[in-house]
């Protein structure tokens, strides 16, 4: 499934960026010759786990999308060796926008002006529908509120996400912060918040995002000791639940830990329905969408990520596959990803980052099989899937349906040297319409393996066709006789049954031909034989039509063995096509001919 534009095997180069280099470079420049460790708890402590013995997020399930916050333009953004430019922004917020986010982290107004001026831009210009919530994020410094909530004057929704670290190694190591300065400069910042916003602009609607930075390492009971203070501050209501946003700055513990942690925080945070749980996680560990899944059990109700996974280190979580592995489960995640092509040309254009080809529903290869029995299973099943009444999606190696996507069948079977018979069938099927008898799946399977050892290559589904049809003699240029014209006589008393009577073109000679037989395949044989010297007995024959109504042509295939000469024995296909079922089937056995004459 390809969803992107043309790729080269190697890493992309993006214009402005510094060649992409590989850590073992790094290493190699650096001259780091540090073996692992044999006994690594001489260095690296186990995370502390929480003891919560009656945990109860095990047994949950999730039945329905949470809040989502993009923070591409944000945490994304921030990330990135060559930070987006303003017009790549505004495609980006726009892309957002029309995938169905109406929660959208947009900046961090007062690190930089640049930032301060886009926030502007955004809220001058109405770049974002009514509906939508336009979100930034400020540190506890008072100044810097100041100048964060300047940027959103005037903004139709506005949510001002403050954060200050909790965790025990940047209160102590970092900042020089006891837990009682800790909860007071959060307070006191959420205090001057509120002065700034919601107490005296009632032209915005305000409301308020607190997170205690580094959460998954912060001891759980300062956890909501910062948050209970800072709610008081706040005072939020059930309408206007305030925001505490829990997340895995770094993840230094599997998910089943910060699910741990999410539970507690809930049960144990007063005024819960005043409360709206936010996750964040990071994906230090690879299991950023594990975390959020758990966490969403555990009694979370927003998530916070970007598309694809951008972010510091590993990333943030990725939305694409969190939202689509809900829809895959039968869950609407309320977010558009109908033409993720799309989505994935705008991702990889404004972020210089392209999208890796086994990223889980957007990459390139993600639909894609090349194994022969994958392929025969896909076959199999695509096959059935269209006879299904209930429209139930159930087709083997495909949890999604490429098509819900934007993306196509075509790509979903790709023929190397290690394809089998059912990629190539497929292939086929899909251009000509051809449902081939097993036994020409099994023969020319050997012609394309032929071709694909010799090559080393992928053979792309027009060559397949290209090679089929000159294989077994369809195209005028690739058959040795061509039927002018025939007619076929009934037979009376002894007679066999068909004579056959016509006129056979080879090259620039023209040649009438006569025989009698069973048949009219029969009678064709008899002439062939009696006219030409072509001795080729039939042993099996199929048809079918293509295509329904005015349209419909039948397809007709014959396996026939060679009865004389140095192939003696040997078996041979032949495939025929016409408006005309007769015609087909005399076809197919002329491209038998073909294969013996040549």
């Amino acid at each position: 499934m390809r969803f992107s534009p043309a790729r080269a095997s190697a890493a992309p180069q993006f214009e402005g960026l510094p060649p992409i280099r590989s850590p073992s470079l790094h290493f190699e420049r650096t001259r780091i010759r540090m073996p692992m460790l044999k006994n690594p708890i001489t260095k690296y402590r186990p995370f502390r786990l929480i003891n919560l013995p009656d945990r109860t997020w095990p047994s949950k399930v999730v039945t329905k999308a949470p809040r989502w916050l993009a923070t591409d333009l944000r945490d994304g953004n921030q990330s990135l060796p060559d930070p987006m430019s303003v017009d790549q922004k505004l495609r980006y917020i726009r892309q957002l926008v029309k995938c169905g986010f109406t929660e959208i982290e947009a900046g961090f107004p007062s690190a930089s002006q640049t930032d301060f001026d886009f926030i502007r831009k955004i809220v001058d210009e109405k770049i974002l529908p009514d509906n939508v919530w336009l979100q930034v994020l400020t540190p506890c410094r008072p100044e810097l509120i100041t100048r964060t909530v300047d940027s959103l004057r005037g903004a139709n929704k506005a949510i001002v996400h403050l954060y200050n670290a909790t965790s025990p190694l940047f209160r102590e190591v970092v900042f020089n912060n006891s837990k009682e300065k800790t909860v007071a400069l959060a307070e006191s910042c959420t205090k001057l918040v509120r002065q700034l916003t919601k107490d005296s602009d009632p032209n915005t609607h305000w409301n308020f995002e607190y997170s205690p930075e580094t959460f998954s390492a912060t001891e759980p009971e300062f956890a909501v000791e910062v948050c209970e203070a800072v709610k008081k501050a706040w005072e939020p209501t059930v309408e206007d639940p305030i925001i505490f946003n829990l997340p895995a700055t770094v993840e230094v513990a599997g998910p089943n830990v910060y699910a741990d942690q999410i539970e507690y925080f809930a049960r144990n945070i007063t005024e819960r329905e005043k409360v709206a749980i936010s996750l964040h996680p990071h994906n230090d560990r690879g299991t950023g969408v594990a975390a959020a899944e758990l966490g969403l059990m555990a009694g979370a109700d927003r998530v916070e990520g970007c598309l694809f996974g951008n972010g510091e280190r590993t990333g943030n979580v990725d939305l694409i596959t969190l939202a689509l592995n809900m829809y895959t489960q039968g869950i609407s995640p309320n977010l558009d990803f109908s033409n993720l092509p799309e989505v994935i040309r705008v991702s990889e254009e404004c972020n210089k980052i392209p999208v890796h080809p086994r990223h889980p529903y957007a990459g390139e290869l993600v639909f894609t099989a090349f194994s022969g029995s994958h392929q025969d299973a896909i076959k199999k099943g695509l096959a059935k899937q269209n006879s299904r009444k209930d429209g139930i999606w159930e087709v083997p190696y495909l949890p999604l349906d490429p098509v819900d996507v934007g993306g196509h069948y075509e790509a979903v079977i790709r023929v190397n040297s290690q394809s089998g018979k059912g990629g190539i069938a497929y292939a086929v099927q899909e251009k000509l319409g051809l449902d081939l008898p097993r036994g020409l799946q099994q023969a020319f399977s050997k012609v394309v393996q032929n071709h694909t050892d010799k090559t080393g290559k992928e053979i792309t589904f027009q060559e397949i066709i290209d090679l089929f049809q000159e294989t077994y003699h369809i195209t005028p240029q690739s058959t040795s006789f061509t039927l002018e014209k025939y007619a076929l006589e009934a037979g009376t008393g002894s007679e066999k049954a068909r004579t056959f009577i016509g006129t056979l073109k080879r090259g620039s000679t023209t040649t009438e031909i006569r025989g009698s037989g069973d048949g009219s395949i029969d009678a064709l044989s008899a002439a062939l034989a009696k006219e030409l010297g072509v001795t080729v007995d039939v042993k099996q024959y199929k048809e079918h039509a293509i295509g329904e109504g005015k349209d419909t042509r039948a397809a007709s295939y014959v396996e026939c063995e060679v009865l004389e000469g140095d192939r003696k024995g040997e078996r041979v296909w032949g495939v025929g096509i016409d408006t005309d079922i007769v015609a087909a089937g005399l076809k197919a056995v002329l491209a038998c001919a073909s294969a013996v004459a040549k």
